[in-house]
């Protein structure tokens, strides 16, 4: 397992390093001049290219890089163009707010939506697979929006047991922000349940089918042990992967979902630094979702080799 755990270290270490690469290059090449976009249109050629050279921009690529990696490593991520704030504080309070957010739906989505797919799984063809199956469905097709806006007037301006917004204040406490939780992450959970009770569900008939569920039958173990112990571990294989996958998604991905309730989340960021143009903003958040991308793999990775340890040699 050691062994295991330090290759996938490296892998990861490595994987990010080339992002880093990639994205430098990719901003590098982006139609525009940065100065110009600070100074705007009509300041003079004269003022532009002296902060061309104060930003180092005229420096060749390699040394704009190096400068830029070493800074971003050391802590200095830079002040962002268009608010004139640093960085690394306002990447850190908002990332603060998803990671909360995502804690919220995944504590939500993952026990029900396995529970769902092992009992539709194990019930195949029976009214319970039918309404799992078809409400699962009918949540995945539904746009983000309209499930975000359906959740409002029902509990918020129905019910009022929510609130309608979720605006939070900066540097929120978990306990202060949870009340402003509960409806994007329970947004983000329908979602989230559609997919991995379908997932979760396919799995469970196919292990179902397999001769060891059939062995352990027959040599008179009680079933519910034997999905316990036996069905489980291999049928929530896939699972932990789309999960993985989900965390950087909630991380960074549901931006539907933070501009319907107006939440402070790092998917609004982005947008806003790709709108206005602010590439060291947008290189920082890029980067910090992919180092998020990346530990969540990592992670599910690990859960995987210790559900399946004959995947610790692949």
């Amino acid at each position: 397992m050691a062994k295991y755990l330090v290759r996938r270290i490296l892998l990861s270490i490595l994987t990010v390093f080339l992002t880093t690469i990639i994205l430098f290059a990719v901003t590098q090449v982006l139609p525009g001049d940065i100065a110009r976009v600070i100074l705007g249109r009509e300041a003079g050629d004269e003022a532009v290219n002296a902060l061309r050279e104060e930003l180092g921009l005229n420096d060749p690529s390699v040394v704009q890089y190096g400068r830029w990696l070493g800074r971003f490593l050391s802590g200095d991520w830079g002040r962002s163009y268009s608010t004139q704030t640093a960085i690394r504080p306002l990447v850190a309070d908002r990332l603060g707010n998803s990671l909360m957010l995502a804690v919220v739906a995944l504590l939500l989505a993952v026990p029900v939506s396995v529970l769902l797919g092992v009992v539709a799984g194990l019930r195949q063809r029976s009214a319970v697979d039918a309404v799992v199956s078809v409400g699962a469905l009918s949540v995945v097709g539904l746009p983000e929006f309209v499930t975000g806006v359906v959740l409002i007037e029902l509990l918020a301006h129905g019910l009022h047991l929510l609130p309608a917004t979720s605006s939070l204040p900066p540097g929120s406490s978990f306990g202060e922000a949870l009340p402003f939780l509960w409806l994007p992450g329970l947004t983000a959970t329908l979602v989230l349940v559609g997919y991995i009770s379908r997932l979760t569900r396919a799995e469970v008939i196919e292990q179902l089918k397999r001769p060891y569920i059939r062995t352990a039958v027959l040599k008179g173990i009680p079933f519910p042990l034997v999905v316990w112990r036996h069905l489980l571990r291999n049928a929530l294989l896939p699972s932990v992967t789309v999960i993985a996958m989900s965390v950087s998604w909630l991380v960074g991905g549901i931006i539907v979902i933070e501009n319907v309730f107006n939440y402070p989340g790092v998917g609004r960021l982005l947008l806003f630094a790709i709108d206005r143009r602010d590439i060291p903003l947008l290189q920082a958040i890029t980067l910090v979702l992919v180092v998020v991308v990346v530990v969540s793999n990592m992670l599910a990775d690990l859960a995987v080799g210790i559900l399946d340890p004959r995947t610790r040699s692949k």
